[in-house]
Formats: structure tokens, C-alpha cells, sequence
């Protein structure tokens, strides 16, 4: 195909006015021809001008057009290139031009209207072949890609697989989709740290066999799990009956303070089914909850070979003392997050707790439920 779109034809003859003729004909039509004296130059053409059909003389000095049509149909590139014959001679030379891989034959002298008609039905059948040599290419590549794409996916997904075990699900998501580590730099950022564990676990634990302890951490578990994907929490840790949560990192969430709080209730709904069961086979467990908001830091900590997520700083410790000093069912909060969520929340005060590690008491909120959210009476 020439560079203004219009089919390429290659006319092979040794006589000069065959050629001019030929050119006559095909050029007021819109085809682009270009020509060749003899067997050698037209090879050389077929790959310099990538011509779209070949009309091709078959008595020339030298290599005749039989040779040279033998040796198009021996490489691959040219191997369906449409080849048109043209000879004074009929007969044994038809057979042996199809024999040679001719697509079709013409005695001189040819009718000129004959001859447009089988150049434009062979060059149809090349675009034909054309397109689905291209679409066949495509689709290889497409296969190439979606090979790699399916390999990716399946090698983040296993990725992701390795990392939900050891790290939090939002921490997990996070190192897959940024594509590195990068996010377990050391850095700061506000928090709402939610602290949890049972009430009665020690007497528990010294009354049970081992896998009775185990069931019932399981069933607890449980539901801190589900709550976790629920409200976009990230676990710091989870120690026997103890776990730590936290928002708003490494994946920053609105509300961090009233997703704490919502999930701390969440959680005393959870264990007002869970308790009545132990209380059936004998277990007096309940939990209790500690709630703060502050600024801590945020980044991995451990060591070679094993390594945690962690945020540090004093708002941990507010929040982790204050569950300490929660009673079965309580869920305490500290002063700054009851400032956040005042609007959405019904308390009662707790009074103040003297806490180790703190220098004055500490006031804290025993939180009663969450408001629900008024409707929008301009969407009336």
C-alpha cells in the first residue's frame, strides 16, 4: 500500500512498452504502480515497496517469472502475495505458472477490462487476508497481555493472601495497591484508638481446658473480624483476649472518632448474643472498651524476619488504660473524642480516673448508644 492509501501493483516485464501500457491502464483506475526489468530487480522491489499484487511476465532474460514466482511462495512474508502471470503463449504454461504458485493467468494480449477485474478481486482477497493476518496479531497480543494481566492480578491476590495473615486487611490492601512498602515509613497522623478485651477472662482461663479457651477466643474474635471490614479499622494487635484498633491510618476515613465509637457499639451488640451462650455452658465473660483520639506514630516496628504494624504514643495508652478501667459492657472515651462525637452520641460521665502513666486524672464518658442520624427534611 503506498503512503496515499491506494494499492501498490508491481509490474515485472523486460519489454518497455508492456510496462507503459500496463501502468496506462492501472493508474487512471487509482492504483500505484511501480516496475522492474527482470527477475532480480523485481525481488528486490517486493521487499523495498511491499507491493499489495504482482503482474508478472514469464519469458524474461535471466531468471523467467516462474523463478521468481517459486521464490515468493518460499518466504513467509510473501508467501500469499496475489501473482498474476501474463505471457503470450497458452496451454502447458498455464499449468506450469499455477504449479509455480501463481493466483491467476492472462494471455497477451490481455482485455483490459479482464485484467482490472481479476487485479480487483485478487486485491480484495488480500485485504481480507490482511485484516486477519492484523487481527490475528492483535489477538496474540492481546492473549500476551492478558497473560501478564491474569499473572499480575493472580500474583497480587496470593500477595495479598501472605500479607492478610500477618497485617491488617487496610494496611494488607494498601501495600498491594500503592505497589510497595513505602506506606510503613515512620510517620504521624490523628487517630482514634479503640482498645478491647473481657471481663473475666482470668478466672476463666484458670477454670477451662485449653480448647474451650480457644472456642470461645474464636467466637470473639469472630466478631471483632467481622466489625473490622465493617468500619474500615485497622488491627494493630490481637493478644488473647485483648485487641487493638485504630482509624484513620494507614488509609485516611472520615469520622474516625464516631466509627470507633459506632464500632464499640457494634461490638456490645455482638456480645450481648455471645455472652448469654457462655452464660449457658458456665462462663461469665463480658468486655469492656476504651476509646481516645490523638496524634501517634504510625509505621512498622519489629525486627528482621518479623515485623508489625503499629501506632504509638500517647493516645494508645489513654485508650488502653481506659479499657482496663471499663466495667462489663462499658465502652469509655476520653474527653478530646467525646468533644468530636458529642453531637452523635448519648453518655453518661464516667468520672475521672487517676491512670497510670498519667500525671492528673482523666475524665472519661461511658458511651449509652449512637444517635441516629436525623433525616434531611429538604430531601422531602
Amino acid at each position: 500500500m503506498s503512503l496515499d492509501g491506494k494499492p501498490t501493483i508491481l509490474v515485472v516485464d523486460d519489454v518497455p512498452e508492456n510496462v507503459r501500457l500496463l501502468e496506462a491502464v492501472l493508474t487512471p483506475r487509482g492504483y500505484h504502480v511501480v516496475s522492474a526489468t527482470d527477475g532480480n530487480a523485481a525481488l528486490e522491489l517486493v521487499t523495498s515497496a511491499s507491493p499489495d499484487l504482482v503482474l508478472l511476465d514469464v519469458v524474461m532474460p535471466g531468471m523467467d517469472g516462474y523463478a521468481v514466482c517459486s521464490q515468493l511462495r518460499e518466504h513467509e512474508e510473501t508467501a500469499v502475495l496475489p501473482v498474476i502471470m501474463i505471457t503470450s503463449s497458452i496451454g502447458h504454461e498455464k499449468t506450469r505458472a499455477i504449479e509455480a504458485g501463481a493466483d491467476d493467468f492472462i494471455p497477451k494480449p490481455f482485455n483490459h477490462q479482464e485484467l482490472l477485474t481479476r487485479v480487483k478481486s485478487l486485491l480484495r482477497i488480500k485485504r481480507y487476508h490482511d485484516t486477519i493476518k492484523l487481527q490475528a496479531a492483535e489477538l496474540r497480543e492481546l492473549n500476551r497481555t492478558l497473560e501478564e494481566r491474569v499473572r499480575t492480578q493472580v500474583e497480587e491476590l496470593e500477595r495479598l493472601g501472605r500479607l492478610r495473615r500477618f497485617l491488617s486487611p487496610q494496611l494488607a490492601d494498601a501495600i498491594v495497591t500503592s505497589g510497595d512498602e513505602s506506606i510503613l515509613a515512620s510517620h504521624r497522623r490523628q487517630v482514634a484508638m479503640f482498645f478491647a478485651d473481657l471481663r473475666g477472662w482470668t478466672n476463666f482461663v484458670d477454670a477451662v481446658e485449653p480448647e474451650e479457651l480457644m472456642r470461645v477466643l474464636r467466637e470473639f474474635h469472630d466478631a471483632i473480624g467481622r466489625l473490622v471490614s465493617r468500619f474500615d479499622a485497622t488491627v494493630g494487635f490481637i493478644e488473647g483476649d485483648g485487641v487493638q484498633l485504630f482509624f484513620n491510618d494507614p488509609i485516611e476515613v472520615p469520622d474516625p472518632a464516631l466509627r470507633a465509637v459506632r464500632l464499640g457499639c457494634a461490638l456490645r451488640e455482638e456480645m450481648a448474643e455471645l455472652t448469654p451462650r457462655w452464660q449457658k455452658r458456665g462462663y461469665d465473660l463480658d468486655f469492656g472498651a476504651g476509646i481516645a483520639l490523638g496524634y501517634a506514630t504510625c509505621g512498622e516496628v519489629g525486627f528482621e524476619g518479623r515485623s508489625d504494624y503499629a501506632a504509638i504514643g500517647a493516645v494508645t495508652n489513654l485508650a488502653s488504660r481506659l479499657a482496663d478501667e471499663a466495667a462489663g459492657g462499658q465502652i469509655l472515651i476520653a474527653q478530646r473524642l467525646y468533644a468530636e462525637v458529642e453531637d452523635a452520641v448519648e453518655v453518661e460521665p464516667a468520672g475521672e480516673f487517676t491512670l497510670k502513666g498519667f500525671q492528673r486524672p482523666v475524665p472519661a464518658f461511658n458511651v449509652l448508644a449512637v444517635r441516629e442520624a436525623a433525616p434531611d427534611l429538604s430531601q422531602v
